[in-house]
């Protein structure tokens, strides 16, 4: 059982002893302490948070827990119920919140939960508010309102809907085109949110729905990352049915995967590139990715004159490479489209909305899309040190080896060569080095990876 805290938020499993896992009093604790940051930096009387939660068995406990803090230290909330990550990002400044909390642990397993901050333009925390949050949950300097100033909590619950209506406005977004193309889409929602609001999304857009796992009863049928190893239903569906397209989203329905129409895996990190492909052939423009995303991005947006760049991991860093490069579209490579054009944030509507409008457009099959685009493939691996071993130090000395070559340290050490890359980067909560290769075949990547585990036990040694 564990409990992570960390600046995007806190993280743990369900039930066991207080402190090393989310319970009810790790969470009232650190709602408060996120409320308690929120009104020491504001002016305002009356503050307002926006709360939405995914569809896991613990989530309405958690939120109710939640909730009542918020209302506890005399901040209004705003009851989302069943949303999404996304969703509860747009409301935030729709509904000119001071600041949104989301209930979820991503891909995370059911026994997991978590706390996702976010500021009042709807975007995740910056490490330094993050860092203020946990310093205020460690003191627990809390001062909660007396009897006359509680907040109130007011339902809102066609919050899905309302964001759907926003996804339909975007100009790239074509409903009557896609809906002229009859496609037959298949989705699996891994029995959370995503089962609401892509459905819906779809049928408004005139696509034939085939629902796999779309009931939102926080049962996970398969792990809820969505890789290929865990998504053979689908997959068989998709023959089966002989669906146009297969849309995959995880549990807070931020990152989108796609299967073609042969029931083979489009590809997670191609998710981006595709979209991005899109939105530049109308919009040219820059745009970004995190160090660990697909070399694919970089080609697409060099095809389409624009600048690609890359930053530290983490969505916080991506948005704000974006905003510092004006990007138009970005993302990450695990299948997390961010176009500014709707928010700052990972939206797999947004990104099923492009797709299916560059489907419908194109006038091709699903998988001679993807094979329009550069192949690349990766490696992602780990390397195991002692707890009194000299990361840093390793990693200058991987450096100092390959310095003739193209390197970044934004984030960890990025080697890019001619042909691949290597991406090493120090886990902030174990002794690992991460190694992320890509090269244009898998046995090149995985050769590449071996490389550089084979060179740092030579610099350990």
């Amino acid at each position: 059982m564990t409990l992570i805290k960390s600046i995007s938020g806190i993280r743990g499993t369900i039930g066991g002893k207080t402190g090393n896992n989310l319970t009810p009093l790790d969470t009232v604790k650190f709602a408060a302490a996120y409320g308690t940051w929120l009104k020491n930096n504001s002016t305002k009387k009356n503050l307002k948070v926006a709360v939405g939660r995914d569809a896991r068995i613990s989530g309405k406990m958690i939120q109710e827990l939640t909730m009542n803090t918020l209302t506890g230290l005399g901040i209004d909330v705003i009851d989302l119920g069943l949303s999404t990550t996304p969703t509860v990002e747009v409301a935030v400044p729709l509904e000119n919140s001071d600041g949104g909390i989301i209930l979820t642990a991503s891909h995370n397993p059911k026994q997991w939960n978590a706390l996702k901050l976010l500021n009042s333009k709807g975007e995740f925390l910056d490490g330094e508010a993050g860092a203020l949050i946990l310093e205020i949950a460690e003191s627990e300097n809390f001062d909660f309102a007396e009897v006359d100033d509680l907040g109130k909590i007011t339902v809102i619950d066609d919050y899905i809907d309302r964001h759907i209506e926003e996804v339909l406005k975007l100009k790239l977004v074509d409903a009557d085109k896609v809906s002229s193309a009859k496609f037959k889409v298949a989705v699996d929602a891994v029995n959370s949110t995503g089962g609401i609001a892509i459905p819906a999304l779809l049928k408004r857009m005139g696509v034939e729905v085939i629902e796999l796992y779309c009931e939102p009863n926080g049962h996970f049928p398969h792990n809820p990352e969505p890789l290929k190893e865990h998504l053979t239903d689908i997959c068989e569906l998709m023959k089966k049915e002989k669906a146009d397209l297969g849309i995959v989203v995880d549990p807070d329905v931020d990152r989108l995967a796609f299967i073609d129409e042969n029931g083979e895996m489009f590809g997670e990190e191609y998710t981006l590139v595709a979209c991005s492909d899109y939105v530049l052939s109308k919009t040219p423009g820059n745009t970004v990715s995190n160090l660990s995303s697909s070399r694919a991005l970089r080609d697409i947006t060099e095809k389409h004159n624009g600048e690609y760049n890359a930053s530290a991991v983490g969505e916080v860093n991506v948005v704000q490479l974006m905003k510092d490069s004006n990007a138009i579209i970005g993302g990450e490579g695990n299948g997390g489209i961010i176009y500014p054009e709707a928010h700052y944030g990972r939206d797999s509507l947004v990104g099923t909305a492009l797709f299916l409008t560059y489907l419908a457009e194109k006038k091709e099959t699903v998988s001679a899309i993807r094979a329009s685009y550069p192949s690349y493939y990766m490696s992602k691996n780990k390397i195991q040190l002692t707890p009194d071993l000299d990361v840093d130090g390793v990693l200058k000395a991987v450096e100092k080896r390959h310095a003739s070559e193209e390197i970044s340290t934004v984030d960890g050490v990025k080697i890019d060569f001619t042909e691949n890359w290597v991406h090493l980067r120090k886990s902030n909560t174990e002794p690992i080095i991460r190694i992320y290769t890509e090269a244009k075949s898998q046995q090149e990547a995985d050769e590449l990876a071996q490389k550089m585990i084979s060179e740092i036990e030579q610099i350990i040694a």
